[in-house]
């Protein structure tokens, strides 16, 4: 057989080697696959939450690193064949949110977003961490909160006007941030229109036995029996607490959608909520309860410490891509690559670095670690990093420019069986051919590090071949065009990998 160059046994194992025939017929079937990569349908409806912001505060670094696991392991998801649906939930009630209606009330003389000149996701931001310090003056203001709150639930007029208005300016802020950093979402639910189809199940889980009523009528889970502790459902107040909604929107989620399974992009922090939450809803009788998964990431921390919202000393999302975008300009710059590009390509390829270096940093590290961001580190032209990926592709493209302007055209059917590809081309080959096994094992394991890795891989051997291997010098015409086919499909495999994790590669750079 042409395909079999060799073969030998040893210790009762046979060894077969594959010729340069075998190599030439495999790659040209990945040429010729337009689809190469996207793996076939499971038929299965996944439903992946994410972002979840509450409506006192920007969006800051942690929240960045939950929108860009959550969207591209939805896109991961989807290239596994399932039908993903990308969701938010909106905590736009509760008592985090009255609190900075308090102090808006109280310290900031009527002040809009359009008076200070502010987003309006920063101004009401302000007013949390002004509560923040009401708090330590006087503790008491808590007690007003929680009345503020019991206002909402019966619906007071006044307490709505005022958490529409504060809310309408957080909506407004978070679409800038989520249009800057590509995010978009299928279905938006409000923890405000949820909220009772939780309070719904408790009382249909009180009327079952599953639930007990205390005598000042709060209503609690005991799951000491799962070695856990009991649980507050319902406030003796008659308010509900965060987890009260959350069983309500899983049971409607999976009744609307019919759900195979449901993933829930949150932080490590949250672990035992999530243990509760599909306990509860396994005693109230859904059998779906274990299809919920919780993709539980590790917290991201700057050099200097962890970031706390309510002492204002977190890494704001909108200040960090324009911070990217400076580094990205000025490491472009120095390097003096850019000559022959206008203003506003320049703009745009900034723009490009920028994400692209932020996003690969916080998604080539595996989710359920820890990490220390560096914006400077993650900007670098060389290493594992998002620019030198886009680099590489940007270097692929100049090269395929180049044949085309000497008029050499190159197609699948360029690779004859009698090509005969180097050893460094054939590992190329076959770093190229695992690229649907990568995006099996990244969906399985709801990792993006694993394209991550991946693109950087393929990256750095691509650039090992080429500094050997000048391309368009070959003499041999057949070889030149396998060659051509060869570096496109692997810049397209590049731009399908990274395209997974929400990056962009230019054709110049």
């Amino acid at each position: 057989m042409p395909e079999i160059s060799g073969f030998n046994v040893a210790k009762g194992f046979l060894n077969i080697s594959l010729s340069t025939v075998f190599w030439a017929g495999y790659f040209r079937e990945i040429a010729s696959d337009s689809s190469f990569g996207r793996l076939p349908s499971t038929g299965k409806v996944i439903m992946v939450e994410f972002s979840s912001p509450n409506t006192n505060k920007p969006l800051h670094l942690g929240h960045v690193r939950n929108n860009l696991l959550g969207a591209s392991v939805s896109n991961l998801l989807e290239a596994a064949g399932n039908e993903v649906i990308k969701t938010t939930l909106v905590n736009d009630r509760g008592v985090h949110i009255c609190k900075s209606m308090y102090a808006w009330q109280k310290s900031f003389n009527g002040a809009t977003p359009e008076s200070t000149g502010k987003k309006g996701d920063h101004l009401v931001g302000d007013c949390y961490v002004r509560f923040a310090q009401m708090e330590k003056e006087d503790p008491s203001v808590l007690d007003e909160v929680h009345a503020m709150l019991v206002k909402w639930e019966a619906g007071d007029p006044q307490v709505r006007e005022l958490w529409k208005m504060m809310n309408g300016w957080v909506f407004a802020g978070f679409e800038e941030t989520y249009k800057a950093l590509g995010i978009t979402f299928d279905k938006v639910y409000y923890e405000s229109e949820t909220y009772l189809l939780g309070k719904e199940l408790v009382r249909k889980g009180l009327d079952a036995g599953v639930f007990e009523r205390e005598a000042d009528g709060s209503v609690w889970c005991d799951l000491t029996a799962d070695g856990l502790d009991r649980k507050l459902l319902i406030r003796s107040d008659g308010t509900s607490v965060y987890i009260t909604q959350d069983l309500g929107t899983a049971e409607r989620r999976f009744s609307e959608y019919s759900l195979d399974s449901h993933v829930y992009v949150v932080g490590d922090e949250q672990n035992y909520h999530f243990q509760v939450l599909k306990l509860i809803l396994g005693r109230l009788g859904f059998g779906w309860a274990d299809q919920i998964h919780h993709l539980s990431y590790g917290m991201v921390e700057l050099p200097e410490g962890k970031m706390k919202s309510r002492e204002g000393t977190v890494v704001d999302a909108d200040d960090l891509i324009v911070k990217m975008y400076e580094e990205a300009k000025a490491t472009s710059e120095e390097s003096g690559k850019l000559e022959g590009l206008s203003e506003e390509e320049k703009d745009k390829l900034y723009g490009m670095i920028g994400l692209g270096a932020l996003k690969y940093f916080i998604l080539k590290v595996d989710p359920r670690k820890k990490m220390l961001f560096d914006p400077k580190e993650s900007i670098d032209f060389n290493g594992n990093t998002g620019p030198f990926i886009q680099y590489t592709h940007a270097r692929i493209c100049s090269i395929l420019r180049k044949a085309e302007e000497q008029g050499i055209s190159f197609i699948p059917a360029d690779i004859t069986p009698g090509v005969r590809f180097s050893a460094r081309e054939i590992r190329l080959i076959k770093l190229i051919g695992s690229y649907p096994q990568k995006i099996a094992e990244g969906a399985v394991a709801f990792s993006p590090a694993v394209l991550a890795n991946y693109s950087f891989d393929l990256a750095k051997e691509f650039n090992q071949y080429y500094h050997d291997t000048p391309v368009l010098r070959e003499e041999d015409s057949s070889l030149l065009k396998a060659r051509l086919v060869l570096i496109s499909i692997l810049a397209s495999v590049l731009e399908k990998s990274m395209g997974i994790l929400g990056i962009g590669l230019p054709d110049r750079m």
